[in-house]
Formats: structure tokens, C-alpha cells, sequence
């Protein structure tokens, strides 16, 4: 059965989905004109832009919520693999893959926003809304629903809710049983106030995390100051194989580099979407823009900020798939959170443990978080004509009990099974965001085309051409008959 399963895993995630999404990155930044450059200024502007409503979250809240599912535990451990077996050159594709797939980002999110819909009082999208509508594909978006309610709603907590338990225990002496009950408490209390809960905690959360872990990785920098400019000579070197010792790993570099960023950053995985789709916005550009931005925090901001403090210390060891070491600072460990943890504990003695373990407390916290919504997301999906109550509130005892099992068990099985999850969730929604490529850039066209007139941009789908968007003709409709006037941009 494991074999099986580790083979299936390997088909998945082979280098035809690392091709795919790379493909589908540079593809989206040509036809988009490389919007991720041109709208930066946007993507800060409408971060803080409109305000919740009943039915939906603000942008800001959106945006924290994708946030939560983005940075996790592979912003510390999948940073640390990508040096181990493609040397710092890895990094740099990294980079190369937030800004193409920051584009990818963009259309995923904005058709959410597009094909959303209402469901008891609140907005719902993502992937398996857009594919039925979209692509009229009903088996299709069914098969990407109980996939991901599988997924995020009974695989992954577990193994997430595990980092943070072995994180407690090596720094604190906590017990597992004891970080479990805890955390299933904690996330009970968010996850029983819904979304507007999710969204308000995420809100603070997120930021304090990004901007916290960020912070101590400037410190790191500031006291090796004098070592910025040799590792920023050998990140670039490394990539593209100038360095003496890391000349003969191009090809792993560059593999490394692309794989663990297509990991972290999760564009055109469509996990996205689903919280892009309860942004309360008045077009669904705006939410895509926003979305865009985030990619870049996940790699640009965060997986730096890691890369940073491992090679600036030099607490790293580079030993390249089927090759001897070429470097071997740190001993016969496995790649992880232990070479963050051996780079803070450097420079601030006894202060590495208990950083990892927090960073890791709150990285995977928010993550679980974040797969509750998407789990929840799908499961009202699947309840479309019946709202069953009793699977909403199984959903929520189960994801739970799996959090309280995975702090105390080691879950690889588990582990895998949602590697195959989120894998084949990648495979279905970047085909689909393919195949709906037009009206994704019919609605960008439609922004931009209102922007250049003065205006702040409202949606309506017959003017742009996209068919199908139900929620935004009766929306539209509703604004003129309530005498809503397009008011011109900063006033």
C-alpha cells in the first residue's frame, strides 16, 4: 500500500507538473503583459482598498486568509531543502518563479472572483465554482471538491499540527498530547465563528508572523552585515553556475529552485481562489491584483527572509542528489527547520529553538486554518441543493481529532496522501484556469480599460464579455437600480 502510494505521489508531482506550472507562469505574464510589474503600485493601493460587508471579508482580509494558507511550514523547511540539494543558486529560481507565478496568481484568483456565488448569506468560489460555471464541467468540479475536502479537510491538519507539537517538545520539553489539545481547542473557537472569524483572526495574525519572523531575520543580516555582499555574489553566481564549487549543479539549482517555489507559493494550486472569492470588491481584477501581491510575500518577503539567515551564517550543507557534499557545515542532518535553527542560534545563542518553534507555531496554525476554509469552501459546494448541516459540523470535529492525532503520531502515510491531495488539486485547477484564459483576460481588459477613463472600476460582465458570472449581473443590476455612480479613482 505505501509503495503504491509513494508511486502515485511521484506521478503527480513529476517534473510534468513542475513544467506545467512554470509554463503556465511565463504564459500568464506574456498575456497579461506582465501585469505583476506594471500594476505593482496597485497591488499595494487596493490592499487596503473597500471594507467587509455581511456577505463578504475586506481585501486586506482576503488576502491574510490566502496569506495563512501560502506561508507555512515550507517557507522554513522547503527553503532549507532547495539550499541542501541545489545549492544557494536555488534561491534565485525561487525569486524567478514568485514573479512568474504571480501572474498565474492573478487569474486564478480573479476568475473566483468572477464565477462566486452566495451561499447562505455569505460569498463562495474558487476552482470548483468556476470550473462548473466556467467550463460547464459539473463532474469536473465535483471531483476537485471531495479531492479537497479529503485533502485539507482530513490529511494535511494532522501533518501540519505536527511540525508544530515536535517544534514545542524540542524547545519547551512540551507534551505532544498537551500541544495537541491546545491547538484543537484554539482552532474550535476560530473555526465555530465561521469565516468573519477566520478573516478576523487572520488579519492580525498573519501580519504579526510575517513581519516578526522578517524582523529577526534583519537582525541576523545586520550583525553579519559585512557577509551581505559575498552571499548576495554567491546566490546569483550559483544560479547560473559561475561559482567554482557550485558550477557542476546548474540543473539542480534551477530544478530545486523551481520545484520548492512552485511548493510555497501555491500559485495555480487553487487554494487561492477560495479566498479571493469572498473579498468584497466591485471588480474581480481588483481581488486578482491584490492576490498577485501575495506570491510575492510568500517567496519574495518570507522564504528570503529564511534563505538569508541560513547563508549569511553559513549554518547550511549543500550535498546534491547522487553527488558527494560540496558543502558540510552542519553534520549529517536532514535538510529542515534545523538549519534556521542553526543559523539563529549562531548569532543569538539559545534563542534558536524557541524561534523555530513559534515561527512554526504560527506558520502552521494559519495554514490549518486556511485548509478549514477551503475544506468548508467545497463542502458547501458539494451541498449546493441541501445544506446539511451535520457534515459541517463532522468537518469541524474531524479536522480536530485529526489535529490532536497528528501532534502525537508521526503521519508520513498521512503526509503523502496529501502531497497527492494538493497535487492533484494543482493538476485539475491549472488545467481549468487554461481553459478559461479568456474571460480571465477579458475582465483585466475591462479593468485597465476603466482606469485609463478616470474610474474606479466596476464589473459588469456583459460589458466585458464574460458569460456565466450570475452573481456579478445580478450584483451590477442591483447597483443601477440603486443609483450606484462609478466614482472617479482616488475620491
Amino acid at each position: 500500500m505505501e509503495e503504491f502510494v509513494n508511486w502515485l505521489n511521484d506521478m503527480i508531482w513529476s517534473q510534468a507538473l513542475i513544467y506545467l506550472c512554470l509554463g503556465a507562469g511565463l504564459f500568464y505574464s506574456i498575456a497579461t503583459r506582465f501585469l505583476q510589474v506594471r500594476h505593482l503600485k496597485d497591488m499595494i493601493r487596493l490592499m487596503f482598498d473597500g471594507k467587509s460587508s455581511d456577505a463578504g471579508v475586506s481585501s486586506f482580509q482576503a488576502l491574510s486568509i490566502a496569506l495563512s494558507g501560502r506561508v507555512g511550514t515550507g517557507n522554513i523547511a522547503g527553503v532549507a531543502t532547495a539550499i541542501a540539494y541545489g545549492g544557494p543558486g536555488a534561491i534565485f529560481w525561487m525569486w524567478v518563479m514568485a514573479f512568474l507565478g504571480s501572474a498565474t496568481g492573478f487569474i486564478e484568483a480573479t476568475l473566483g472572483q468572477v464565477y462566486k456565488t452566495t451561499r447562505n448569506g455569505q460569498f463562495r468560489g474558487g476552482p470548483a465554482y468556476f470550473i462548473e460555471k466556467g467550463l460547464k464541467a459539473k463532474w469536473y468540479a465535483v471531483l476537485f471538491a471531495v479531492v479537497t475536502v479529503i485533502a485539507t479537510g482530513v490529511l494535511l491538519p494532522g501533518v501540519q499540527a505536527n511540525s508544530i507539537a515536535s517544534g514545542m517538545n524540542t524547545a519547551f520539553g512540551t507534551n505532544p498530547w498537551i500541544t495537541g489539545i491546545f491547538l484543537a481547542i484554539i482552532l474550535g473557537l476560530i473555526i465555530f465563528g465561521g469565516v468573519k472569524r477566520i478573516a478576523n483572526v487572520a488579519q492580525v495574525v498573519v501580519p504579526f508572523m510575517a513581519f516578526g519572523y522578517i524582523l529577526v531575520a534583519l537582525l541576523i543580516v545586520f550583525l553579519n552585515i559585512s557577509e551581505l555582499p559575498g552571499m548576495i555574489a554567491l546566490i546569483f553566481q550559483s544560479a547560473f553556475g559561475t561559482d567554482a564549487a557550485f558550477g557542476g549543479i546548474l540543473g539542480a539549482a534551477i530544478m530545486w529552485g523551481v520545484k520548492r517555489g512552485i511548493y510555497s507559493n501555491e500559485a495555480g494550486q487553487g487554494t487561492a481562489p477560495h479566498a479571493a472569492a469572498a473579498a468584497e470588491v466591485s471588480h474581480p481584477a481588483k481581488q486578482g491584483i491584490v492576490q498577485a501581491f501575495s506570491v510575492y510575500v510568500d517567496t519574495l518577503f518570507v522564504c528570503s527572509a529564511t534563505a538569508f539567515m541560513i547563508l549569511i551564517t553559513g549554518m547550511y550543507n549543500v550535498e546534491p542528489e547522487g553527488m558527494n557534499p560540496i558543502v558540510n557545515k552542519l553534520g549529517a542532518v536532514e535538510p529542515g527547520p534545523i538549519y534556521t535553527q542553526n543559523a539563529v542560534e549562531a548569532v543569538l545563542p539559545g534563542f534558536g529553538a524557541p524561534f523555530v518553534a513559534i515561527a512554526l507555531l504560527f506558520f502552521a496554525f494559519t495554514t490549518i486554518m486556511a485548509y478549514y476554509y477551503m475544506a468548508e469552501t467545497n463542502l458547501a459546494y458539494l451541498n449546493n441543493r441541501v445544506r446539511r448541516v451535520w457534515t459541517e459540523y463532522a468537518l469541524k470535529l474531524v479536522m480536530m481529532g485529526m489535529v490532536i492525532y497528528g501532534s502525537v503520531k508521526s503521519a508520513k502515510l498521512a503526509w503523502t496522501l496529501g502531497d497527492i491531495g494538493v497535487g492533484s488539486m494543482a493538476w485539475l485547477n491549472i488545467i481549468a484556469i487554461l481553459l478559461l484564459t479568456k474571460p480571465a483576460l477579458r475582465v483585466l481588459k475591462d479593468y485597465e480599460r476603466q482606469k485609463r477613463e478616470g474610474l474606479d472600476p466596476v464589473f459588469d460582465p456583459k460589458v466585458a464579455g464574460v458569460e456565466d458570472a450570475d452573481f456579478w449581473e445580478h450584483e451590477y443590476n442591483n447597483r443601477s437600480k440603486n443609483g450606484v455612480e462609478l466614482k472617479k479613482s482616488g475620491t
